[in-house]
């Protein structure tokens, strides 16, 4: 279930069956010409592996809207902040919690988090549209639900 109105409305009547939530966590630069569309890009890809997932898993996961940051922030900090808001989704009691994100630097705050980290390696650049990517897209997304799948 995605963050639309259509969705929500269905989560409400189906809460009891959604336990797992899935939130993608996007770093932003703002300045850079080669960082901004290499960002760009990986937010696209992160995107379309977490809808890709959620497509997979139906009914079962609820897919967040995604977790914005500066790239240069503290990550301590962010980890504080990222916590208030798994707080409030816990308020729904979700069994299973996992930040997808392409940032190595997460794992490292794991610990702090009251979740599962899963660190995608990414493609630092491309065409969103190339079959190359596509083929990529496809072969992660199967590797990503056969490891959600270990956790339930």
């Amino acid at each position: 279930m995605q963050w639309s109105k259509k969705d929500m409305e269905q989560y409400i009547g189906a809460k009891e069956y959604v336990d797992t939530v899935l939130i993608p966590l996007m770093p932003v630069v703002l300045a850079g010409n080669e960082e901004l569309v290499k960002q760009a890009f990986q937010g696209e890809l992160l995107n379309r592996f977490s809808q890709e997932v959620e497509v997979q898993f139906k009914g079962r996961i609820y897919l967040s809207p995604i977790y914005t940051y500066l790239a240069s922030a503290n990550k301590i900090s962010e980890a504080e902040r990222l916590k208030t808001w798994v707080d409030g989704i816990k308020e729904n009691e979700p069994k299973h919690i996992f930040f997808f994100t392409f940032d190595p630097q997460w794992k490292k705050h794991e610990k702090n988090l009251d979740g599962t980290i899963i660190w995608i390696p990414a493609i630092q650049t491309g065409d969103i549209h190339s079959q190359e990517t596509k083929d990529l897209l496809k072969q992660q997304t199967s590797q990503l639900t056969e490891l959600i799948l270990s956790y339930w």
